[in-house]
């Protein structure tokens, strides 16, 4: 009888949970299989079956597809008469020409060149796997690649042109462009790629070249310190540089309890304005119309398309206040080093930060209607004070969930249990 070996504790097969800190053994994994956190339930590593090729056609094709949604007609309408035609890239000059340059910078990053990044980097860390001798900056590049992934809005910008194609209808006749068929196809193949990805496969294979790989995993490990980026376990001390990414290490996110209440702050003060300013103004035929978004919901809701007006309503005033009401909650409770459903909390945490950039939904609707609705007193629509006050809490809110480290809930609730207790005040009785 062959007696069971456990798999052998070395720091590559290491690995500190990102959510709750506990540094657990990741045993070698078969292709397709999945191995979660002991405490906390998070994953810590999925395998993919095959190799990398399918990522690579995924890439190639992501490439060109970028490349037609970015540069072909998008969509065109006319107004009595007045056609106006779009693309993509040229989306953001009309904030721009209306002075809030802001949001045509938001809207440039989060829709053309930070999903043009994370294809490229991508595209290049799969090319250079492919050769005999990778370059030495491919570690760095495959980092970027994880790094803008969660600001590359394809598919949320997608939801909002759908939301604005609808509301286009009732004062213009739509057509459609190649940019929008090729903007669908896109959204398809990065999703497809996100999922079918090894990443810690791809880190492995570059430390097989010399590339990221860990220096010290055959010495003694005097300290244990997680990467926030690639997630190896490195044997230096914070302060020091990841030695698979080169990225700065950190036991817990710095300042994290102080950034976070700075942020949150900043999105409450910009919460109210954003709800009770309009966020675009409609001229039609001479007479102007504000609308916030509540009230676009309404005008959703009364044209018979409740699904569209649920999805605003839920994704622009629900989504702000449960990211703004959770993480305070959350503060708070690792404040008073509660340990008072811990598990929930961490998933609570999980929510907040996948909901987060789904909120851009009106910000991007807002884009397409202002750069194609342009024919003077017949029809207008220019952005409204409350679109920046609502970007803004968008964008502090994602920072700010960013910047929590859901780690110190965990460690505070653990000082607590630590902490001796305090003795009994002995409490003196009158004799009778």
């Amino acid at each position: 009888m062959t007696e069971y070996a456990p798999p052998q504790v070395t720091p590559r097969t290491l690995r500190e949970c990102p959510d709750c800190g506990l540094v657990q053994a990741i045993p070698r994994l078969v292709p397709g299989s999945a191995v979660t956190c002991l405490r906390c339930s998070r994953m810590l590593r999925h395998t993919r079956p095959g190799s990398n090729l399918t990522p690579l056609a995924l890439a190639l094709t992501s490439t060109v597809l970028f490349c037609i949604a970015v540069w072909s007609p998008f969509i065109s309408v006319n107004i009595v008469g007045q056609i106006r035609e779009t693309t993509i890239i040229s989306l953001p000059n009309a904030f721009v020409d209306d002075g809030m340059w802001e949001l045509g910078v938001v809207v440039m990053l989060t829709t053309v060149i930070l999903p043009g990044v994370k294809i490229a980097a991508l595209l290049l860390t799969l090319l250079g796997l492919r050769g005999a001798n990778p370059p030495s900056w491919l570690p760095l590049v495959f980092r970027q690649y994880l790094l803008v992934g969660p600001w590359a809005m394809v598919e949320v910008f997608l939801l909002g042109v759908f939301v604005a194609y609808t509301r286009l209808g009732a004062i213009a006749t739509v057509e459609v462009g190649n940019a929008l068929y090729a903007l669908g196809a896109l959204v398809l193949t990065m999703v497809m790629t996100d999922y079918v990805i090894d990443r810690e496969g791809i880190w492995e294979q570059l430390a097989g070249f010399g590339l990221g790989q860990s220096r010290g995993a055959t010495e003694a490990a005097r300290h244990k310190t997680g990467c926030e980026t690639c997630a190896l376990l490195n044997d230096a001390p914070a302060g020091a540089h990841c030695l698979r990414c080169d990225s700065v290490l950190h036991e817990r996110k710095p300042n994290s309890t102080a950034r976070t209440w700075a942020l949150l702050c900043a999105a409450v003060i910009a919460y109210l304005p954003a709800n009770i300013y309009p966020v675009m103004n409609i001229e039609r035929l001479g007479a102007t119309a504000p609308s916030t978004i509540l009230g676009g919901a309404q005008e959703l809701l009364d044209a018979g398309m409740w699904p569209l007006a649920l999805l605003v309503l839920f994704a622009s005033i629900l989504v702000p206040a449960f990211k703004l009401i959770g993480l305070i909650f959350m503060l708070i409770e690792t404040h008073r080093g509660s340990d008072w459903r811990l598990r929930a909390r961490t998933r609570l945490y999980r929510v907040i930060e996948f909901i987060g950039r789904w909120s851009m939904i009106d910000v991007f609707m807002l884009a397409t209607l202002t750069g194609l609705v342009r024919s003077g007193k017949i029809a207008d629509i220019t952005p409204g004070f409350g679109a920046l006050c609502f970007c803004s809490v968008v964008v502090l809110t994602m920072f700010a969930s960013a910047s929590f480290d859901p780690r110190l809930m965990w460690d505070a609730a653990s000082r607590r249990a630590a902490a001796p207790a305090r003795p009994a005040i002995p409490i003196r009785t009158r004799a009778a």
